[in-house]
Order: structure tokens, then sequence, then C-alpha cells
């Protein structure tokens, strides 16, 4: 439920919406995921873009190191 939440994706379950995106982003489809492989794949996915910055805004957290 909390995967769905945050990909907007009610229609698939969390499992579903892990292999959708794991099979776009492993670009060299070794079954492993690179930090560098994430990020290019998050990149060129506008999608996947939009979502991870809307479900990981970390601004609150930057505001509280911020001001100690």
């Amino acid at each position: 439920q909390a995967i769905q939440a945050i990909n907007g994706y009610t229609n698939m379950t969390a499992e579903e919406f892990t292999n959708m995106v794991f099979q776009k982003i492993d670009v060299n489809n070794d079954g492993e995921l690179t930090l560098e492989e994430f990020i290019t794949g998050v990149e060129k996915d506008e999608d996947l873009m939009e979502l991870i910055s809307k479900s990981f805004d970390l601004s609150n957290v930057l505001k509280v190191i911020q001001n100690g």
C-alpha cells in the first residue's frame, strides 16, 4: 500500500511496480542495479524523475541540517 501511495500506480502491485522500474534502469541487464545505473536511468525517464523528486523531497531535512 505504501508503494502504491508513493507511485500512484494503484493498478500495480508493489512487486510489479518495482520490477517495471528495475527493467527501465538496469541498462546492462545484469540483474543488479548500480548507483550509476540508477541515476542514469532516472535522469532519462521523466516519469521516474518526477516520481523520485516528489517522493523523496528532502528539503525539510536540509532545513534541519542547516539550522543545526
